[in-house]
């Protein structure tokens, strides 16, 4: 299960464009909203989300934690119990995560990108001494898997989903949604 996380003021087409991407790779995703089921986006956008927070069963299943970014999306999500707790699950349990746009500051303050390559939204680089920005429009590290903004949203929802099934099946995927 990939757990992709909602906050108030999430960027819609990073959270969004990921699942459309994930879900076409044949992978499991819930999108959990965080402070109840419906969650309006930083472009007042209102979605629903699959599960709410209280409804989250973090357990062997898990494959990845998916971070959107936004503003003040990010913010909201680095300042939930949930959020951390999902994040260190994946951690002791070796699994990925993924942050887009400003989210990959969650995972820096944690000290989760030192002596990895990344790639964020400009502004938001955090511990520059310890981590190579790359300015691609995704990276993947390990378990880290990160992308710039927006308009990479796509390349990022590749990305993950090349990571967790095969660079076969992300081509596929890539050629059907008529991706260069």
């Amino acid at each position: 299960m990939i757990y992709v996380f909602l906050a108030a003021g999430f960027e819609e087409i990073e959270a969004l464009a990921t699942v459309d991407v994930l879900r076409r790779a044949k992978l499991s995703v819930t999108t959990v909203g965080i402070g109840g089921k419906k969650i309006t986006g930083s472009h007042k956008i209102t979605v629903t989300a699959d599960i709410e927070e209280n409804q989250l069963v973090l357990n062997d299943d898990l494959q990845a934690v998916v971070l959107p970014g936004g503003m003040p999306g990010t913010l909201n999500l680095e300042a939930s119990e949930t959020v951390q707790n999902a994040i260190k699950f994946a951690i002791d349990n070796n699994k990925y995560l993924c942050a887009i746009c400003a989210a990959p500051s969650i995972l820096g303050h944690l000290g989760l990108l030192d002596n990895k390559k990344a790639t964020c939204y400009p502004g938001f680089e955090t511990n520059t001494d310890k981590v190579t920005y790359t300015g691609e429009p995704a990276v993947a590290d390990g378990n880290v898997i990160t992308g710039k903004g927006a308009g990479c949203a796509v390349e990022f929802g590749l990305k993950i989903a090349q990571e967790l099934t095969s660079e076969e099946t992300a081509s596929q995927v890539r050629s059907s949604m008529q991706c260069p």
